[in-house]
């Protein structure tokens, strides 16, 4: 058993050799530490041991930007009365899952480099795991929504879909929840170092399960945005055809940019979260923290640009949003028409 708390976090583990001075789940002394760094009397400011790893302090930053921008999003849908369309509450649910994303990585920071304790640690990674799920799991339920808005046209908006989104709401949240409880209620491994995963204390079977859940939700997704776009596709065909639109008519320019934004979309979804997906199923803790950090920091950032795709695009989030902020709202953006780019 230690004899005293570790200087580090061990989410990624980190090296001892280059920024921290750690325990390895054994007892550290002043005999262990002085044989692996010199005493700091002798040594030059360049050459003494890194306290805090930067590829902490970049996922630290990005947690905070992604606080206050997920914040906004969700305090302006609060706010907001007229914001409660089942599109409207799926959004302010992917919002408030990224916001408490981005607040595990800044508690999990301060409890890494201020507290040392793993009762800590496990807390902050649950909450950290609860929310990237949840955030995921927003995504695919904002998917469903807008193919059964375009599939069920006339009947969407009914009570029907109200109880639905409330449905996938409560399960993609309890789902979440679950998956962020795993470590706290025993399946770590912080007994057992050799089955830990790239994310210690995350046992490599419990990152296999959210890898693989993971690649199935982006298969799902995948296939939900191919129907998507064949809709809107023929949707535009059967209005040219009624209209005698040209192929280079407004409406066909349009309707092609939003099959655009729907690959934009997804595109960017897989480029943040695919390299970490991947990784974690192939590496294991014996693997440099590099890669782990290389591949994890992308995959934060997928909560900044979610705001980005997802609210501020939005046309009537936007027109809260400037009242929020100066009281009125442009004319052109009260009176921007919806288009099929909007989807």
């Amino acid at each position: 058993m230690s004899q005293g708390p570790t200087a580090t976090p061990d989410w990624p583990s980190p090296e001892p050799t280059t920024w921290s001075v750690v325990g390895g789940g054994g007892s550290t002394d002043n005999a262990s530490v002085s044989s692996t760094f010199p005493a700091e009397e002798s040594l030059s400011p360049r050459q003494l041991p890194l306290l805090v790893n930067p590829w902490d302090i970049v996922l630290c930053t990005s947690g905070t930007l992604i606080a206050c921008e997920n914040a906004l999003v969700v305090l302006v849908i609060w706010q907001n009365p007229s914001l409660r369309a089942p599109m409207f509450l799926l959004i302010g649910s992917l919002a408030l899952a990224d916001l408490l994303a981005g607040l595990g990585l800044v508690l999990h920071f301060t409890c890494a480099y201020l507290l040392h304790s793993d009762s800590a640690q496990l807390l902050t990674v649950g909450l950290v795991v609860a929310s990237f799920s949840a955030s995921v799991f927003s995504l695919l339920a904002i998917t469903i929504d807008r193919y059964l808005s375009l599939y069920y046209a006339l009947t969407y908006n009914s009570e029907r879909t109200a109880a639905f989104t409330y449905t996938m709401l409560v399960l993609l949240w309890g789902l979440s929840l679950c998956l962020g409880l795993l470590p706290v209620t025993g399946v770590n491994c912080l007994a057992e170092e050799a089955s830990c995963s790239v994310v210690r204390p995350l046992t490599k079977n419990n990152v296999a399960v959210l890898s693989v859940s993971f690649l199935l939700l982006f298969g799902l997704m995948l296939q939900l945005y191919v129907q998507i776009c064949k809709i809107v596709m023929r949707h535009a065909h059967q209005i040219a055809l009624q209209h005698h639109f040209l192929a280079a008519s407004p409406h066909y320019v349009t309707t092609r940019k939003g099959v655009s934004t729907l690959a934009i979309i997804l595109g960017t979804f897989a480029a943040c979260w695919m390299p970490f997906t991947v990784y974690s199923l192939v590496a294991d803790y014996t693997y440099p923290p590099l890669y782990t950090y290389a591949t994890l920091v992308p995959a934060t950032y997928n909560s900044v640009i979610n705001p980005v795709i997802y609210a501020f695009r939005n046309q009537e989030i936007q027109k809260a949003l400037w009242m929020v902020c100066c009281g009125c709202v442009p004319a052109g953006v009260a009176r921007r028409a919806r288009t099929p780019s909007d989807v």
